[in-house]
């Protein structure tokens, strides 16, 4: 809710009402809850299709500085689609003319199953891509996919977290 604050006339009679809107209602939005959306789960070739899994998203933007997380817990029924995959998000991103990189995660089967990555918004865009090493013993990051880095399975869960700057 924070917006840009109001220019002050010297000698202006300042009612409570403004002073309420001006500083007490914009202090109070940044402690608000965060904000519910669905992201959207796309891909390069074919998109994947979520059926009985589940995508949740949440964010809080206090000023033009978003906090996004996006949840994917995949189900039983869940096709995965083919080719580099993104996830929507909340608020587009500033034309800044830099990328921002985010946290990725994916867990699979068993809790040793784990891979780390990044999360990576280019400038102006409205959507996110997470990125994991190619394999163990290879650290370079390759686009996520139906099969990178692992196989994606029924109860996998993909979890990503990021900062950055809206357009507006």
């Amino acid at each position: 809710m924070t917006f840009a604050p109001r220019t002050w006339v010297v000698g202006e009679v300042v009612a409570a009402a403004t002073l309420n809107a001006e500083i007490r209602d914009q202090f109070s939005s940044m402690f608000d809850t965060w904000t519910t959306y669905t992201p959207a789960w796309t891909a390069s070739t074919t998109n994947p299709v979520l059926n009985n899994g589940s995508l949740t998203g949440r964010y809080i933007k206090i000023g033009r500085t978003v906090t996004c997380n996006i949840n994917l817990v995949t189900g039983s029924t869940t096709t995965y689609g083919s080719g580099n995959h993104s996830f929507s998000l909340p608020v587009t991103a500033a034309t800044s003319g830099t990328a921002v990189i985010g946290h990725a995660h994916i867990l699979g089967a068993t809790s040793t199953d784990r891979w780390a990555g990044q999360l990576v918004i280019s400038s102006g865009s409205n959507s996110a891509a997470p990125f994991f090493p190619d394999a163990a013993a290879d650290t370079r990051l390759s686009w996520m996919t139906a099969a990178n880095p692992v196989v994606l399975a029924a109860s996998n869960q993909v979890r990503m977290t990021l900062v950055y700057e809206s357009a507006t």
